[in-house]
């Protein structure tokens, strides 16, 4: 038996093999519980507390010196661990490793992997930093910001306006002719767009391809998770 310590009082030393999440069920959190919950992976969830800022205490800096969440901590059985922050990079990483018949991703070898590649990479670095400060602006502000507000609603929904072009080209997915991880990257953000008071009608592609991502089970299962 190998036991592995993460330095987690809450939890204690696990028994290899596992893989673990610490999250939160924020819009980030929930791409991996998402993606995780479609591949009918078993895991082990770790809510992080935010009220005690446990994602900056010293044990959890150990595990992403960012201090943020999430974080995936996929243990073999022999106690060897990968540990991984940053949402593009984990859900790379469960598709190569785990979506080994590829129904959620494309192979490195298929031409459309760079195309998912290019739509994750826009999802993180364009999209929820954007719709991020229109969250924080429009709801969660303690001082009214006309400009914050203004500034960043319309340049999230300039990238709405994005999504909307790319799905009409490509018939309802941003890749391909199927959910794969940059849809999964961008679902949990724009299924949250009442947080900066936009209305998802004005961009009728954008709208149905959230409507029949919503309907999928264990898209629902995965949004769920605290």
């Amino acid at each position: 038996m190998v036991k592995v310590d993460e330095g987690d009082a809450q939890l204690g030393a696990l028994e290899a093999p596992y893989t673990k999440l610490y999250s939160v069920g924020t819009s980030n959190g929930q791409k991996i519980t998402i993606f995780l919950e479609l591949l009918k992976k078993d895991y082990i969830y770790r809510k992080i507390d935010f009220s005690i800022d446990e994602q900056k205490q010293p044990w959890f800096i150990e595990l992403n010196p960012n201090g943020r969440i999430p974080v995936l901590s996929d243990v073999d059985k022999d106690g060897k661990r990968i540990t991984l922050h940053e949402t593009g990079v984990i859900l790379q990483y469960l598709a190569d490793k785990y979506d080994t018949e590829r129904k959620y991703s494309y192979d490195h070898n298929d031409p459309l992997w760079w195309e998912q590649f290019q739509w994750l990479v826009f999802q993180v670095a364009s999209h929820s930093p954007l719709q991020g400060q229109a969250h924080h602006f429009v709801s969660f502000a303690k001082v009214d910001n006309e400009y914050g507000k203004k500034r960043y609603t319309d340049e999230a929904k300039r990238i709405y306006g994005v999504y909307e072009i790319r799905l009409k080209q490509n018939n309802g997915w941003l890749v391909g002719d199927k959910l794969n991880i940059a849809d999964i990257s961008a679902y949990p953000w724009i299924s949250r767009s009442r947080l900066f008071k936009t209305d998802l009608s004005e961009w009728p592609n954008l709208q149905k391809w959230v409507e029949k991502i919503a309907a999928i089970p264990e898209v629902a299962k995965g949004q769920s998770v605290n």
